[in-house]
């Protein structure tokens, strides 16, 4: 089993996203990661959704979203082939032997200082699922007091 990015385009009415993620749902498919936004169209939005499964399961998953009366297009998204992002936001515990290290951290990655206080620092990192992976493993050994991380976007390269 691979982990797989379909890109669902459908028209932006209420309740099609519902009845995608009822769709995986309904047949045990668990999703791994989920993000919607509109369009350049207002009329269109995009889902996109990562899930896992061989390539004959995923196929079936796209015919059965394809039959959906809102989709308008269904897109497996390799990461080869596409640019994938997600952003994390981090609270780690902030002890003063432990500032300047984790500033420099920051830097390296080129992640954003949310705020500080006396006893935390709350982090952005904007990256590829990877380097997201990378980034918090770093920080773990500091002290992660609270964790959050986007769902995927991913857009297909020329």
């Amino acid at each position: 089993m691979s982990q797989h990015v379909l890109s669902v385009k459908v028209e932006n009415q209420s309740g099609v996203l519902a009845r995608v993620v009822n769709l995986f749902s309904a047949r045990g498919y668990n999703i791994d990661s989920l993000s919607v936004s509109k369009t350049e169209d207002e009329d269109i939005s995009c889902i996109t959704v990562v899930v896992n499964g061989d390539d004959r399961v995923i196929e079936q998953v796209k015919k059965q979203l394809n039959k959906l009366i809102d989709i308008i297009k269904v897109t497996d998204q390799p990461k080869e082939y596409s640019f994938q992002r997600e952003i994390v936001m981090l609270k780690l515990q902030l002890t003063s032997s432990k500032r300047i290290e984790i500033f420099q951290i920051a830097q390296t990655f080129k992640a954003s200082i949310l705020d500080i206080t006396q006893k935390s620092i709350t982090l952005e990192y904007l990256g590829s699922p990877e380097q997201l992976d990378i980034f918090i493993e770093i920080l773990r050994p500091y002290g992660i007091k609270e964790l959050n991380r986007s769902g995927r976007i991913s857009f297909p390269k020329d």
